[in-house]
């Protein structure tokens, strides 16, 4: 049996929660501006899959092999130097301070901090960092000496399946989710609702149409951070 812990749990959605806007989509329009992916061949699927996406019928497995391939066709090097770019000009101006001050208030109180997102952590990495959370879950590309493959590293962060991250992480850390007397996960998507249900304080985030109507019948707090 596990010890209960003090300390508080405060997981974050990221894209359309912490974000006013989505990293994962936005990547592939920047790479598009960039001149390093066709738009013609590019643009109309990246639309698709986040139409998707909110749909709640995204492809995982397909949209993954999509969206992770351009990180194989760039050193890690130039790749890196590319997301500075892609964090000033793109995603700084969606960090809004409302998200910021929800932060820093969860960390004030000593919760445990943690972003759990389906984007890839290459993506999702720095934005962690610019909000001054350490502990991640993403869905992980993988690396191959120094490289990018284009492939899917473990189980990807999506559904379900950041309910299988999340439990494999605390285990690791010798815990679980039932050691928290307090847990809260902030999201905007139904697609979270796996976790979400699992949680003692779930927040629906500007929420989709699909998890508003849920979190209204179920009594759950629903809030903008915009």
């Amino acid at each position: 049996m596990t010890k209960a812990v003090t300390q508080d749990l405060a997981l974050f959605d990221l894209d359309n929660t912490l974000l006013a806007g989505d990293s994962d989509y936005s990547w592939s329009l920047f790479l598009i501006n960039e001149g390093l992916l066709d738009e013609k061949t590019h643009h109309d699927r990246n639309e698709q899959f986040y139409e998707d996406y909110k749909n709640g019928c995204l492809d995982i497995d397909v949209f993954l092999k999509f969206q992770l391939a351009p990180l194989a066709a760039h050193p890690k090097t130039f790749l890196d130097d590319l997301h500075h770019k892609f964090m000033d000009t793109v995603i700084r101006p969606m960090m809004t301070q409302k998200a910021q001050d929800l932060v820093n208030q969860h960390q004030a109180n000593g919760d445990l901090c943690m972003i759990i997102t389906a984007t890839n952590s290459f993506v999702t990495g720095p934005i962690a960092t610019a909000y001054g959370i350490e502990h991640l879950i993403g869905t992980e590309p993988e690396m191959i000496d120094g490289a990018f493959t284009g492939n899917v590293a473990g189980l990807p962060s999506f559904q379900e399946g950041k309910v299988t991250r999340l439990n494999a992480w605390l285990s690791a850390r010798g815990q679980q989710l039932s050691d928290f007397t307090t847990s809260y996960f902030y999201s905007d998507s139904h697609n979270d609702l796996p976790l979400m249900k699992l949680v003692t304080n779930p927040v629906a985030v500007d929420a989709d149409t699909q998890l508003s109507a849920y979190a209204e019948a179920h009594d759950w707090p629903r809030v903008s951070l915009r």
